[in-house]
């Protein structure tokens, strides 16, 4: 299930707010091919290690994070963008508040 509707302007920046001490994810577009989630992290929140059957690519709206693929540190900012290979394991925590687009690609 969605929370955007087809065929309106979407602003990702304004279209999720931040919650004190959390983590808030919003379903832009979910397929049988994939999904389109938008997040927003609260400064040190963070979604501990895990690995997925597919591929996702992470772009930061917002703030910066580290990404952590494989046990390695990525430091990304606004702007930046990676992709966290399948069934690799990986870990994602705010350095500071901030949004994200995650889009996840299966088969």
């Amino acid at each position: 299930m969605s929370n955007f509707l087809h065929s309106t302007k979407i602003n990702f920046r304004k279209d999720i707010t931040y919650a004190p001490n959390g983590i808030v994810s919003k379903r832009v577009l979910e397929k049988s091919t994939g999904n389109i989630s938008l997040f927003a992290f609260d400064q040190g929140q963070q979604l501990s290690e895990h690995s997925a059957p597919f591929d996702a690519m992470v772009q930061i709206l917002e703030g910066k994070a580290e990404i952590t693929i494989d046990k390695k540190p990525y430091h990304l900012q606004e702007g930046e963008t990676i992709i966290m290979p399948a069934n690799i394991p990986h870990a994602v925590h705010a350095e500071e508040k901030f949004k994200m687009l995650l889009t996840m690609i299966k088969g």
